[in-house]
Formats: structure tokens, C-alpha cells, sequence
């Protein structure tokens, strides 16, 4: 039972989330309607892969909503084959020739939902059809992966005062072929309702407008023996909060009983070491990728740092054979729920 100190304004929850499972389907993906009184702003696909030697190659596309206020990203391609190899670095070149297509054709066949650039349109044409089993991502002369949908889909709801967040995830595993290279890895396709006029990371979003979150994650593990994790969680300030993770067995856990805490390295918005802590006893800990920091990101958009790398239960031992781990975490809030920071005297300066 929770108990509160403080009493908040009628239609203030003080940020308690709700969360669950969802089925995926084409329909569901292709359906634009109105969820809680929030409009659709778009569609997010976006996720890692690797090549045999370990090269990241991270892409994210918008796919907005006709009628939607967008935010700054249309496409963005990035990886660790260019500038010092240490860090996640956007390719802008290879970001610039793909078409930048603000509001997509899409369409539905069957049960699978399609998004594509206009054939008009200047930049490489793009593709991207997605289903409750299958998904498919095209960017002609750049890169071509397919795969299935791993577990079921994941949605939360954040009612507020003014503004609300609705927002609904699935994740597929992934392979094909980027910049010739042969690459496996994980893309979330990832959709968002906000108040009208709203663009997340941007503009009447209820958490990152409002400094809440502290950290936020969608997660994948894949191992060696076919067994695999995936889930998604945020902790925040308030009663922000939420888990819900899933794996091979079927199993599907929720909850909004959940506390974390971040370490930045020294002078850096980037993570040295995090955890959370699930209903009071289950740990599980962030590995950081050695390169995965996705330095471009800081001090343009989105402003909170996105970084790469693996999240484990504390004491597992099993070996990963692949993963996705992009999240992130925002020094300006805090380290931790309710701790905010003294100062960021130096936090500008990347590692």
C-alpha cells in the first residue's frame, strides 16, 4: 500500500504509471486513433546491430502521424566505423543520402503495416513493413534487415494534469546485411500519444519537459543457449515508475515497484554503472558497451545522453550471443529517485 506525504492537485497522480503487455498486430501498428483523449504523434523504429568484428551500427527513423507536430529527427544513422572508432558517431553522410521524409505513405496489407518515402522524394527510398510475427526495414544503398517479433508487445500510461503519454513497444530480432557487412541485433518499433500538439523528447512531454526521469530503458538479451530477457522500464522522481519484463518461458512480469540509482563518469553525462531494483529484491545491472556512448547526441537532440550497452540480472552467468541496450539516462535530473543533482559543474565535458 503506498502512502503519501503530500496530496496533489485533482488529476495529479504524482506520476504513477500504468503498465502491461499488449498483442501485437498489423492493424494495431496502421491504427491511428485517439488513446485517452491523446493523438498519435508517430512511430519510432530504432535499435543496434553488429557485425562479426564488433562494429555498432545504430539507426532511428520518425514516422509521423499525419497531423502530428514533429520533433528534430527524421532519420539518423550512426556507428563506431567512423571518427575515432570509441564512440557511437553519426554518419552524416550516409544519414543525409537516404530520404528524410517528414510524414511517410503508409498503408496496411493483411496484417502488416508498411511506412515508405514518397517516390518523388529526393534521398535513397526506404521501406518498412511490420506485423505481429514479422518486420522488415529497408534503406536502399545502406542497409537491409528482417526478422520476427521476440515476446509480446509492452504499453504504459502516464495520465497527467495537462498532459499524458501513452506509449506501446515491440521488438524484433533482426539480421541482414549494412554497408556489405553481414550484422545481427535487435529493432524496437516504438509508438507514442501525447497531448495534442506534443512531440516527445520535445515538446508537452509530461516527463522530459518536466526534468522526472532519471533513467529509462528498452532491453534484449539473446543467449548462446536460446534462452533470452527483454523488457522495459523507467525510474523517475515522484511515484514515476514502472518494469515489465519478459523471456523464453512465456513469463510476463509487471510493476511499478521499482528503484534505481546511476553513476556518471566523472565530468560526462554518460554511465559508468547503474542498477535497479525490482519489488524490493531483484537487481539487475547495466554493462556499458566500451564504445557504445553516442557522443552527438549531447547538446543537440535529443538532449538527454543515449547510450548502448547490456542489462543483466545481477548474478547471471548465462553468455550472450546478442543484444540491444540503447537507453538512457539524464544527469540533469538526478542519480537517483527523488535526488537531485547540487551541481553539473563540468558535465559538458565527454569522455
Amino acid at each position: 500500500m503506498q502512502t503519501f506525504k503530500t496530496v496533489p492537485e485533482r488529476a495529479d497522480f504524482d506520476y504513477q504509471c500504468l503498465v502491461g503487455p499488449q498483442k501485437v498486430t498489423g492493424a494495431g501498428l496502421a491504427d491511428l486513433r485517439d488513446h485517452f483523449g491523446l493523438k498519435l504523434t508517430k512511430h519510432m523504429p530504432f535499435g543496434c546491430v553488429r557485425d562479426a568484428g564488433g562494429d555498432i551500427y545504430a539507426m532511428v527513423r520518425a514516422l509521423n502521424a499525419p497531423g502530428s507536430s514533429p520533433n528534430p529527427t527524421k532519420f539518423i544513422y550512426q556507428s563506431t566505423r567512423i571518427g575515432d572508432g570509441r564512440h557511437v558517431r553519426i554518419d552524416k553522410a550516409r544519414s543525409a543520402a537516404q530520404a528524410p521524409t517528414m510524414f511517410p505513405r503508409r498503408w496496411l496489407d493483411g496484417d502488416t503495416a508498411g511506412w515508405a518515402s514518397h517516390e518523388d522524394e529526393a534521398g535513397n527510398p526506404w521501406r518498412i513493413t511490420a506485423s505481429g510475427t514479422h518486420f522488415s526495414w529497408q534503406e536502399d544503398g545502406l542497409f537491409a534487415l528482417e526478422g520476427r517479433l521476440l515476446g509480446q508487445g509492452m504499453q504504459w500510461y502516464l495520465p497527467g494534469r495537462d498532459w499524458g503519454t501513452f506509449y506501446v513497444s515491440q521488438l524484433y530480432d533482426v539480421a541482414g546485411m549494412c554497408e556489405g557487412r553481414a550484422v545481427k541485433g535487435f529493432i524496437t518499433l516504438d509508438q507514442a500519444w501525447m497531448a495534442e500538439g506534443g512531440a516527445i523528447h520535445f515538446k508537452k512531454d509530461l516527463v522530459v519537459n518536466h526534468g522526472m526521469h532519471v533513467i529509462w530503458w528498452t532491453f534484449v538479451t539473446v543467449y548462446t543457449d536460446g534462452s533470452w530477457d527483454l523488457g522495459s522500464f523507467m525510474v523517475g522522481h515522484g511515484r514515476l515508475g514502472y518494469a515489465i519484463f519478459q523471456n523464453e518461458k512465456g513469463e510476463i512480469r509487471c510493476t511499478t515497484d521499482i528503484e534505481g540509482e546511476v553513476v556518471h563518469k566523472p565530468g560526462s553525462y554518460f554511465v559508468e554503472r547503474a542498477h535497479i531494483v525490482v519489488g524490493g529484491v531483484e537487481t539487475w545491472e547495466f554493462v556499458p558497451d566500451p564504445k557504445g556512448e553516442m557522443i552527438d547526441f549531447v547538446g543537440g537532440f535529443p538532449i538527454t545522453a543515449q547510450q548502448e550497452g547490456r542489462w543483466r540480472r545481477r548474478g547471471d552467468t548465462r553468455t550472450p550471443d546478442r543484444s540491444l541496450g540503447w537507453g538512457e539516462t539524464d544527469r540533469r535530473n538526478g542519480s537517483a529517485r527523488n535526488v537531485r543533482p547540487v551541481s553539473l559543474a563540468g558535465a559538458g565535458e565527454q569522455a
